[in-house]
């Protein structure tokens, strides 16, 4: 008997992945609909798939699933159907929609508990009981308080709310990334990038897990969300690690640090950088290019990590066996790769993202159709949908969240305060003011997708970093990659998590391994507000110089993180390591003369070292 609800379940939930999907392609050509109407259409769909993703095992729990989904679905496309009433009343509620809009906070928070997490639903609880506490609040958060009527009008009616900005951007980038990176997986693309990045880096020594880096690259360009990449190109990557030698939680933390930095990684960059390309007003092509030598400098710091782990352990190269062609690769999926170059030309040439991914997915549906092995069939189009869905959702319920809490810090105020508090507790210190930014970013983030922490430090303290003389590119710069570090940060690590199940060890360790080994990641954005150039502003003599700092810096950290130079660091040349790379950093060309020096020395003392021990030997 339970097999048809079961089916019933399964077909309607196929229906509105399906729907979504179709929505966002039809927008992206045919141009996106008022705010309201495509944030409308998109959240009801999502809501319906939060609710019915994990089908209960009883009859009782699965029809109440069906119910809360179907609820949620007709609570938010009231706004749809009601369309042109509402917007003739400029904002005013009626009686029946604050009953209508409590139902639909209380869903959304329900929503969110279940996709995203407690953390996220508990802070918008937070934030949503904010206005009724003000009078009692200290004096740097107090306000005159709200009435339950004007927090629900806020929440619920107009663009202020749970239909703002983040929803938006959800609802009409995001979703199109998603698909075409959806199409990427199921044709092959995906396995196709694996094996080029295998193939070109298998022979080296740490093979896989540079392979892992390069491939989590790659498809990071297209997915932009870190479990994503972990849940993708993880399970090839860490059982090749742990086969070569990696240790199970070192592999894990490669994995995630690599998966991570895709959310930086141009021409697509994640949910956040879009939704920073709608904060700031900056142009999104302009972010992407100056997000591109920051990433870069992140990678390479990674790549000299997993380099001087493989060294320091005798971690030797791949079998040839192992090991793809990469000639072959091309020769027979370089098609499924052509809606790639596609998306980053239509980029160049000024389309909008939305524009320019409905032409990345089309060509790559229509290349997938050279070869017969990878025809798109009407299964596979369900599939893509399918898989569109799925991976949408933290994201579009984690934007509609963020878009409450965003309400609730306009409403009230409390964005200026908080700003204010930092300037106050900094004392007018830039340096200080960041640390304080960054560990608000770790605090506030712990849980949360990047887009959504993003969202709510760059609203809360970004402001304090601009009045401080910051640029508003490289705050909000700063800002993104503080966010993006709590997906590798404990104690909850959303891409250490992903990666433990993978490959079987601790997630607190992975996460402990994984922040170390991402070191450049919570030095990058320093470097990026004291040296602006490094975002692409200024002479390319200016930018030359300071990606050479940059990458200088980086590889003298990861030597300091790993141990190892020319042979294993003593604790003396570690600690001397990276004092090098931080006077580099922090102090201007005499800091360059200095660092430079310490690390020369070092490596003279390692080569004389190792002639020596290569002399005994011979004697020997």
């Amino acid at each position: 008997m339970d097999e048809l609800p079961a089916q019933v379940l399964s077909w309607a939930r196929t229906s509105a992945a399906l729907a979504l999907c179709s929505f966002g392609v039809y927008t992206a050509y045919f141009g996106v609909w008022p705010d309201i109407l495509q944030q409308g259409v998109h959240l009801s769909l999502i809501l319906f798939l939060a609710f019915t993703a994990q089908p209960a095992a009883s009859a009782i729990r699965r029809g109440l699933d069906i119910g809360l989904g179907l609820l949620g679905f007709a609570l938010i496309f009231y706004h749809v159907a009601f369309y042109e009433t509402i917007t003739a009343r400029y904002g005013a509620m009626t009686d029946a929609e604050f009953w209508l809009g409590i139902g639909a906070i209380l869903l959304l928070l329900e929503a969110t508990r279940r996709v995203v997490g407690s953390p996220m639903a508990i802070l918008v609880l937070v934030f949503l009981i904010f206005p009724f506490v003000g009078s009692w609040m200290p004096d740097l958060l107090s306000h005159r308080g709200y009435s339950a009527e004007r927090v629900v009008s806020q929440m619920y009616i107009g663009g202020g709310g749970i239909f703002g900005t983040p929803l938006m951007v959800s609802s009409t980038y995001v979703i199109t990334i998603v698909i075409f990176g959806a199409v990427l997986e199921r044709t092959g693309g995906a396995n196709a990038l694996m094996d080029i990045a295998t193939g070109a880096t298998g022979r080296m020594r740490g093979g896989p897990a540079k392979a892992s880096v390069v491939g989590s690259t790659l498809m990071g360009m297209v997915s932009g969300t870190a479990v994503a990449n972990v849940l993708t190109t993880g399970t090839i990557s860490i059982p090749l690690m742990i086969r070569s030698g990696y240790r199970r939680h070192v592999a894990g933390a490669v994995e995630a640090v690599a998966s991570t930095g895709g959310q930086l990684m141009p021409p697509v960059m994640g949910a956040a950088a879009f939704i920073m390309a709608e904060t700031t007003g900056i142009p999104y092509l302009e972010i992407a290019l100056a997000a591109l030598i920051p990433a870069l400098v992140y990678y390479v710091v990674l790549l000299s990590v997993v380099h001087f782990e493989a060294l320091k352990h005798d971690i030797k190269a791949l079998s040839a066996d192992e090991t793809p062609s990469v000639l072959k690769t091309f020769n027979e999926s370089s098609h499924l790769l052509l809606g790639i170059p596609t998306l980053i030309y239509a980029l160049s040439q000024g389309y909008s993202v939305m524009y320019a991914s409905f032409w990345a997915i089309l060509v790559a549906t229509l290349a997938a159709f050279v070869r017969r092995s990878t025809w798109i069939t009407p299964r596979k189009v369900v599939q893509i949908c399918q898989s569109a869905g799925e991976s949408i959702l933290p994201v579009a319920v984690a934007c509609a969240s963020a878009g409450m809490v965003i309400g609730i810090i306009t409403l009230t105020g409390v964005g200026l305060k908080i700003s204010s508090l930092i300037i106050t507790l900094s004392g007018g210190s830039l340096f200080l003011a960041l640390v304080l930014t960054m560990f608000a970013s770790l605090v506030l983030g712990m849980g949360l997708p990047t887009a959504a922490a993003y969202i709510l430090v760059a609203t809360l303290v970004a402001p304090a970093l601009v009045e401080l003389g910051v640029p508003l590119l490289a705050a909000h710069f700063f800002v993104f990659y503080s966010a993006m570090l709590s997906s590798i940060t404990p104690p909850v690590a959303m891409a250490a998590y992903a990666a433990a199940g993978i490959a079987k060890a601790s997630p607190l360790k992975i996460a402990v391994t994984a922040s170390v080994f991402g070191i450049s990641a919570f030095i990058i954005p320093y470097a990026i507000v004291l040296r602006p150039s490094l975002l692409g502003i200024g002479s390319w003599v200016e930018v030359s110089w300071a990606v050479l700092n940059a990458v200088i810096v980086g590889i003298g950290l990861a030597s300091m993180v790993s141990g190892y130079w020319l042979r294993p660091l003593n604790i003396l040349e570690r600690a001397a390591m990276g004092a090098a790379s931080f006077a580099i950093l922090l102090l201007g060309w005499k800091g360059v003369l200095l660092g430079a020096a310490i690390i020369i020395g070092i490596s003279i003392l390692q080569w004389r070292h190792l002639s020596r021990r290569v002399s005994e030997q011979r004697i020997t």
